[in-house]
């Protein structure tokens, strides 16, 4: 009896919901009619959509209200999570002569030229409408099984010279983002969800950085800057080992995410970011093999191997840190976290600075050192003016 009520009660706050929605009384031309629909929680939009299992189609009409032919109007899905770049976008605006033009147009970066492109999948029946302050796309998408959950997009700004000028970034434009199932006709909206896939690219982003971005710089100075203490030998040879070994390890995953992450975002690629991450790969992994090749230091190859580990390492090190910057323009994450890596660069860029100082003083010391107990060797050995200490008769 409990469980009877609970889901009458249930489907009663559900009718309510329903019949409360603003989209349920918005109606289109040709009285074209939608199976599902949803108040978007900003910028006064609403999507409806019919979704065709036997064709794989999804139809759907998305209305921008209390707008004017001055500003373009837009709604996307984005595979990648609810963030602007990586949306396959719809567009639409006024042109120069009085039309409503409707487009497709892929996001790549967060500064788009909104020039228009393919998409990943399919798309026909591409129009639009302005009328009462009302712009509405129409469109048919086809999509693969793994779109039909996804996350949505959708923005407004205004019209500079014939083309979309850039958006606002706060307020609600910052919050336009939510997650739609064309199946099921679940939709969430407002920004305030981070969706599974979203949490994986964050994952593999905060791994990555750590690992190649961190640690494996952290592992070269240590290399570089302890051995010239005494004190500190051969200590720093397995703070050397242990903190590279894990930055490759940690590293690893993270690229294991990412390769994983790129198979599930169909017609996705950052051509730029992935060929980087497969090279650090392959450089950490020539790197361990040199480890377990590395030469005694008095064997006549190990200045060759020196050169070839001391190359390659450096090297890894640069393209890490220029491949965690491009993870930052995809993820788009708040300004904050780019900023704090910044400052852990600055801070092991000064450590390092000090300690090259540190070093050299420490070195040339060593030198002058060691060249005046050559010369008082030679000259204890010869005598004064290089006779040596002799008996005379």
């Amino acid at each position: 009896m409990n469980k009877f009520l609970y889901s009458c009660l249930v489907l009663l706050s559900l009718c309510v919901t329903s019949f409360g929605q603003t989209c349920k009384t918005q109606t289109f031309t040709s009285n074209q009619v939608f199976t599902n629909c949803s108040d978007l929680s900003v910028l006064n939009s609403y999507l409806h959509w019919t979704y065709n299992q036997s064709a794989g189609t999804v139809d759907i009409a998305f209305r921008n209200t209390q707008t004017s032919t001055s500003r373009w109007t837009a709604w996307a899905i984005n595979p990648n999570g609810p963030q602007m770049v990586g949306s396959q976008s719809l567009v639409a605006l006024q042109n120069s002569s009085g039309q409503i033009h409707v487009y497709t147009t892929s996001l790549d970066s967060t500064s788009p030229s909104m020039d228009e492109t393919d998409l990943s999948f399919p798309v026909s029946n591409l129009k639009g409408t302005f009328a009462n302050s009302e712009m509405t796309i129409y469109a048919t998408l086809h999509l693969p099984s793994n779109l039909l959950s996804t996350s949505q997009v959708w923005q407004e700004g205004p019209v500079s010279n014939g083309k979309p000028a850039a958006h606002a970034t706060t307020g609600a434009n910052g919050n336009s983002v939510g997650s739609i199932d064309f199946r099921s006709g679940a939709s969430t909206s407002g920004g305030s969800k981070t969706t599974s896939k979203q949490k994986r690219k964050n994952t593999h982003g905060v791994i990555s950085a750590v690992s190649w971005g961190i640690l494996m710089p952290m592992g070269v100075i240590i290399a570089r800057y302890m051995k010239v203490f005494k004190a500190a030998n051969p200590a720093w040879f397995y703070l050397h080992i242990v903190c590279q070994s894990s930055a490759y390890v940690i590293g690893v995953a993270g690229w294991g995410l990412g390769l994983k992450l790129g198979k599930d975002s169909v017609g996705i690629e950052y051509t730029k970011h992935r060929s980087i991450g497969i090279t650090l790969f392959v450089f950490g992994t020539l790197q361990v093999f040199a480890l377990l090749l590395r030469p005694k230091p008095d064997h006549k190859y190990r200045l060759y191997w020196n050169i070839y580990h001391h190359a390659l390492g450096y090297t890894t090190v640069i393209l890490a840190i220029v491949n965690i910057f491009e993870g930052f323009n995809i993820l788009s994450p708040d300004d904050k976290w780019k900023r704090a890596y910044v400052g852990i660069l600055i801070t092991l860029g000064v450590i390092a600075a000090v300690l090259e100082a540190v070093t050299w003083v420490i070195v040339i010391k060593r030198k002058k050192a060691d060249s005046a107990k050559y010369d008082n060797g030679v000259n204890g050995a010869n005598g004064v003016n290089g006779y040596g200490d002799r008996t005379h008769a």
